[in-house]
């Protein structure tokens, strides 16, 4: 009955992946963004369930989330985007290697996620007016400052340079914490999406594992005035790391 469960859901995934492809072929041209923005989001929804993920939003301080601002949190996943996507809908910035991935790589980009070489000063620059033009347009706009997943419990030190893109557009940076848990609570070891594992092979751990919650923090927005993009990145790499219970020793030491 478990491998039953496993492949029905597998045929779910893949099916699923298949009306995505076509709304972005058929559909996506004729709607507006506001219909777009709500099939991403939908559609990010019905994925999760589908992978058994639920998604609990936190905001252990109260705070109110700024309306126009730029998106970070540490990078765990190919399923951080969709956990984010099924609360609002952002236009991502994601490493190229991304675009090469089967299906959901189409799909990312025909979301809007904006891909970026990495190690690529050049890349940098061509794409940094257009995330102020997007900021300045109203859009939300997140990307993942450690420029490539780490593994649970752990967060890799921030690169400052995207950062910019908020002090530009003078808005503040909007930190959100995630991670992913088992029933008893502790960080749930499919998650991870790290070393040379690929796409595949994580999409069939998550599917043949228990089920998930997704545990969004939404932390304090941080006030740009004045800075520096290093200060905003070290900033936001501490909110996150205290919301993860990691110290920053450990994560200097990763």
């Amino acid at each position: 009955m478990r491998q039953l469960r496993f492949a029905v859901r597998l045929v779910r995934v893949l099916l699923h992946l298949l009306v995505g492809l076509w709304t972005c072929a058929v559909v996506f041209p004729l709607a507006d963004n506001a219909g777009r923005q709500r099939r991403i989001r939908l559609w990010s929804i019905q994925l999760l369930a589908i992978c058994r993920v639920q998604v609990t939003l936190r905001n252990p301080h109260n705070s109110v989330a700024a309306a126009r601002a730029l998106i970070v949190a540490n990078h765990v996943s190919w399923l951080d985007i969709f956990v984010i996507n099924s609360i609002q809908t952002c236009q991502f910035v994601a490493k190229s290697d991304i675009r090469d991935w089967p299906l959901i790589g189409w799909l990312c980009e025909k979301g809007g996620t904006i891909f970026i070489a990495r190690g690529k000063q050049r890349d940098v620059r061509r794409i940094f007016q257009g995330l102020v033009t997007s900021i300045e347009a109203g859009a939300r706009v997140a990307f993942f400052p450690e420029g490539t997943t780490a593994a649970q419990g752990s967060i890799l030190p921030f690169h400052a340079n995207l950062f910019e893109a908020a002090l530009d557009a003078k808005v503040p940076v909007q930190p959100y914490a995630l991670r992913y848990l088992d029933a008893q609570g502790a960080l749930h070891p499919a998650a991870d999406f790290i070393g040379d594992m690929t796409f595949a092979e994580s999409m069939l751990a998550i599917l043949k594992a228990p089920p998930m919650k997704a545990e969004l923090v939404q932390l304090a927005p941080i006030d740009t005035t004045g800075s520096h993009r290093r200060d905003l990145a070290v900033l936001a790499h501490a909110a996150i790391a205290e919301a993860l219970e990691i110290t920053e020793k450990e994560a200097t030491d990763i």
